[in-house]
Order: C-alpha cells, then structure tokens, then sequence
C-alpha cells in the first residue's frame, strides 16, 4: 500500500519495529512499538514470518477496503454569476465598474491541485487531478472522489494545471481527459502551454458600437491559486456550490475597463492586463453552503463494448496519423479493419445509393479536390442545387458534430443522411438495401466484412463510417518541416509567423490571429462561429439545430488541411481562391449581431494586412495541403 509517497513493506515495517493498524478514519498507519518490546530472534522470526505476513497481508487488505467503503465524495458545482444573480450567457447587459456593457459568449478554465484543510491546519490533497469547467457546453461540475470523511475548514484549488503538466506533451492526453486538447480546445500547440482561463464575448462603451473582447489568462506565473474559507462537514458525501462572479472579476481590487486597459490578452510578460486579472481572479470566488449529496448512485452494470459484427477472419486496420496529433476517439465498438474499409470505400463510390443511380458520395468528395467539390454548390439527382458546398472529408475522428451546422451526432449517423436527403441523393433506405442485395458482388463484401452477407443500413454506415475515418492529413510540405525533412521559403515562414501570433497593438502584437479558430495540428477547433461574412445572415447556420438566436449565422470551422485543393470557400463557397479570404479577413469582416468576439475585437473591417503579408498567409496556407491524396477507387 502506498501512503504519502512511501510503500509500507510488512517486512520493513517488522524490521524496524513497527506495528501496523486501522485509526478512527479508517486508513492504514505505521506507529513506533514501544521500547520495552525486544525484536525477536532471528530463528524465532523466520518461524513466525508466514503467519505474520498473512495476517499483515489482511490487515492491509482489510484496511484498504475499510478506507475505499468509508470515504466521501466532494461535487463542487461551479455556478456563473453577475452581482451574484445567473450569469445571463450571450446577453449585452452586465454592467462593469466602468460603465461598460458586455455579453459573456465563452467562459472555460483548467482547474488543478484540488485540497481540502482540516481543522489543525494540515491540507488533503484529494483527486481528480484536474477538470475543465466550460459555460457553453454546460460542464460546470468537478467531483472530488475519494476524500477523507472528516471536518474541514476551507478548500483551494489552481487555476491552471502545475508547470509540468503544462509542458507535457498533449498529444498523449486520452480523448476524455480534461486536459485533452481535443475536448477543452484550451492549448496553444505552438507557444506552449495552456490557456487556463478563457474569457470572451462583446461589449460596448458608452454609446460606441459595440466591439469584441477576449481574454485569456495563461502561462505558468499567471497560474492563480483559489483559497475559500468554508467549513465542511464531510462525515458523508456533500455537494459545495462556488459562485463565480465576473462582475467582481471586473472590478476588485483592480477595476478593468475593456475601453482603456485593452480588449484582448494573451498573458504576455509585462501586460497589465493581465497583471489585473491575476489579481482580482481569487476574489471573483464565493462559496456558498454546503448541501447533503445522495452520494453516488449505484450505477447499473454497464455491459463491456462488443464490435458489431466482427467476421470470424479479419485484418486489423493500422490508423495513420501525425504523433502531434491529440488520440482520437475511434469508436470502440466498429474497429477498423481492412475488410470494412474496402467495402466502406466501394460504398462510397457506388451510385446505387441515390435514387436514379446517377450521383455517388464520391461525386460531392472527389479525392483530387481534398474530399470535397470543386464546384460551389453540388447537384442532386435531379439536377437541383444545394445552398451550402460540400465539406472536404479530413481528419473527422476528431469531430464531434458533422455537417456545416452540426446536426449529426456521429460520423454513422452523418453518412446516410445524404442518401436520404431529397436535394442529394433523395433515396430511402429501404430501396438503397434492396438494390445492394440483388446485385452480385456485395453479399460476398458484406460477409467478408461482418461475417455473413446480410445487408441491412446500420452495416452499410458502418462501413462508410470505417473508409472516411481513414482519409487523414499529416502529411503535407508544413509537416515535413516540422520533421526536418522539408524547408519552408521566407515567404512561408512569415506566412507561419503571421498565422501564429495574435493582433493585439496594445502590446506591440500585428498578427493574422488565425490560431484562436485554426490552431493546433488539426487547424480548426471544431466549433461554430460568426466570422463576419453578412451583416445579416440569410442561412441561419448553427441556429437551424439548436434555434437559439444567439447562433444565427454560426458554421463550423473547417480545418486548413488540404486548403489548396479544397476550394471554394466558406459555407457557401462564395470565395475561390485563398487571396480571396485573406482579404476578407483583412478589410472585408461585417459587423453582424453575433460576430465572433475574436473578430470584433478588431477594428472596423478587419485587421488590415499589409499587400505583403497578406502574400505571405496565402504562401503558408499553401504549404498545409498533401503532395498527394488518397485514391477513392475499390482496391
């Protein structure tokens, strides 16, 4: 057993004159024998060390299972606040110490180093290591789990992980650990590092438009410990609600108006700004009472994940990708395997799938194009046009949500709603497996890849699902630089230089600030985002799935993988070449309602690139896309 660092050894603990037992709480200790016990004969020992050992075995056994039934659970629920009312999210109407009025659109922070003080001042480390609490998506809970029953006095937390987890590699975090960057879109790849606090949203000063804020607290002398003086009686499990008030955050000790002091940091040495978040973070705390937890409920046994359908011979598929690369989270219970794949990408290929068999997904996602279609809009069966352009297929086992709006779930679900849709392939389901049964060659596919030749729809997703989840990017000129094995111009690596550093002239910063929306090795971070297109948008976007307002004119952000080959651009493909969206970054941004605070926090129209280095972003995003792309055809 370990305690505080150090394994106790009933050998070594006999040795030294040791006697193990139970205290009160029920953990194991070590306390001195007394001196009037002799140690006993080397002969005498060998003799009862057997027994001794078995009973020392039990005991700590015993005891484990004593402090493993006898400990407690911690929620710490965190609740965002205003004056200490529910933060209202997206609503222009909090009011700083300046006079200011500003809406909050993102608020997520990395929490660490969760401890607990007992009531003669010694501190319990307790675990989870880490959380991340994120307004938007709703994770706003970190369990403490197990902890100590007890008295205590007060709780402290960081916010931030410790220096070494902010400098360990990120790409080996597990897709669901906090601090994956995959899941919390909270680490600057190329500066190092996390962003431990980020805060965004619009504002407007007095009656001046209204522009954009964005605040992040970050590296390793900017990490904030939270200390709360609240006693806990954590006799039995509790649940201990932490308002976080942003007004106070604004104003105390030091107030902060967005107008003067700046609208964005990036917790850069010697920035005031961020100087007067690091002090007025540990006050923005409140803790509230603590109420009675039901404690864990007793979860019914989850049966283990069994592939679906795995055929009694197959080939395990080796995943390619890029060792920068976060892991993905491949579906557990659909393998890759050669035999799915081949028949995914037959599948892919086949215009049996739409109703006039004249259209196949291969004729939307054509390999030469990067998976996507050199056309703006491409046409169904009929001939009719869509109002958005086909997404490239790239790196999707580390998406989430599909679609330019988001509206499917999984990559499974997401493939057979083209086949269904009336403007693509306007097929049913139904007809799709009929038509596949009675032709020839596919039973013997299908019972090559599921074990027997039944052909139904979950096995023609999941082996779609199988052939584009193996279409990656990371092999491009860029990525050979990386390796050492390429090198990039002048031009590109100003271009690079340009992409990475943010625009932020109170600090003497002219970048292209493309890394907040495109950062990391995958260039995009899966969310959704007003990027200043039309003053009003006519597409809803985001809004159509979720029918919040607040998402109007919302799309997703597409990676820059394979960028060179993938155009048109934008949802719906109104710009056609690279120098065209540079440009509309630089002078042609629209102030729409819900224009992302990255964007808005810029002046009117753009970032204002020079005829240089506008050049030079186009030279770099050139240098993203592969030499070559994977062939579509049946192998």
């Amino acid at each position: 057993m370990q305690r505080g660092g150090c394994v106790l050894h009933p050998a070594a603990l006999f040795a030294v004159g040791c006697r193990l037992k139970v205290s009160d709480g029920g953990f194991i200790v070590a306390t001195q024998r007394s001196d009037t016990v002799h140690s006993p004969p080397m002969s005498r020992f060998q003799d009862t060390w057997p027994r001794f050992r078995s009973r020392c075995a039990l005991v700590l056994i015993g005891g484990l299972f004593t402090v493993l039934a006898r400990a407690v659970s911690l929620d710490l629920v965190f609740r965002p606040t205003w004056d200490g009312k529910p933060l209202e999210i997206e609503a222009l109407r909090h009011e700083t110490g300046a006079g200011e009025l500003l809406s909050v659109t993102r608020l997520s922070a990395l929490l660490s180093g969760a401890a607990l003080e007992t009531v003669d001042g010694k501190w319990v480390e307790v675990t989870p290591a880490h959380a991340w609490i994120d307004v938007a998506s709703g994770r706003l809970r970190w369990t403490l789990n197990p902890v100590p029953p007890g008295q205590y006095r007060a709780l402290r937390f960081w916010i931030g992980p410790d220096p070494v987890e902010n400098h360990a590699d990120p790409a080996k975090r597990l897709p669901d650990d906090p601090l994956s960057p995959a899941l919390n879109g909270l680490h600057w790849d190329w500066q190092g590092g996390y962003i431990f606090m980020a805060l965004e949203g619009r504002y407007r000063s007095g009656t001046g438009p209204i522009a954009g804020y964005s605040l992040h607290v970050a590296r390793d002398p900017r990490r904030t410990r939270i200390s709360l003086a609240v006693p806990l009686d954590l006799t039995r499990n509790g649940v201990l609600r932490l308002d976080w008030d942003l007004a106070s955050l604004f104003r105390l000790p030091r107030p902060i108006s967005l107008a003067r002091d700046g609208q964005s940091t990036h917790s850069r040495e010697q920035d005031s700004l961020a100087d007067a978040l690091g002090r007025n973070l540990p006050l923005s705390f409140r803790a509230g009472e603590l109420l009675d937890s039901p404690g864990v409920v007793e979860k019914a046994t989850v049966p283990p994940v069994v592939p679906k359908d795995l055929p009694p011979k197959y080939t395990p598929h080796r995943f390619a990708m890029a060792g920068t690369f976060p892991i993905p989270p491949l579906p557990r219970d659909n393998p890759l395997i050669e035999e799915r794949i081949a028949l995914g990408r037959r599948l892919f290929q086949e215009t049996a799938l739409s109703a006039d068999r004249s259209i196949a997904c291969a004729s939307c996602h054509a390999a030469a194009s990067g998976f996507s279609d050199s056309r703006r809009f491409s046409p169904g069966v009929q001939g009719q046009l869509g109002t958005r352009q086909s997404m490239a297929l790239v790196n999707l086992a580390w998406k989430r949500e599909f679609f330019w709006d988001g509206r499917a779930r999984s990559l499974r679900e997401q493939v057979l709603m083209p086949i269904q849709d009336p403007t693509e392939m306007a097929e049913t389901l139904e007809s799709v497996v009929s038509k596949l049964s009675g032709m020839p060659e596919y039973p013997a596919l299908f019972e090559k890849a599921f074990g027997t030749p039944r052909i139904d729809a979950e096995r023609i997703a999941l082996a779609l699902e199988q052939f584009v989840l193996t279409l990656t990017g990371f092999r491009s000129q860029f990525d050979l630089s990386i390796q050492g094995k390429a090198t990039l111009s002048d031009l590109e690596r100003r271009g690079l230089e340009l992409f990475m550093t943010e625009n932020e002239p109170r600090m003497g910063q002219r970048g292209a600030d493309c890394f907040h929306c495109h950062g990391g090795m995958l260039f995009t971070d899966h969310q959704f985002h007003d990027n200043g297109l039309d003053l009003e948008p006519s597409d809803p976007g985001r809004a159509g799935v979720t029918k919040r307002n607040s998402d109007r004119g919302k799309f997703v952000t597409p990676t820059l993988r394979n960028i060179a080959r993938t155009a048109p651009y934008m949802h719906d493909g109104r710009f056609q070449t690279l120098e065209e969206v540079v440009r509309h970054y630089s002078e042609g941004v629209q102030a729409s309602p819900n224009l992302d605070p990255n964007l808005a926090k810029h002046t009117a129209g753009g970032l204002h690139l020079s005829p240089d280095d506008q050049s030079a972003l186009v030279a770099f995003l050139k240098t993203l896309s592969e030499p070559t792309v994977q062939p579509s055809a049946p192998q």
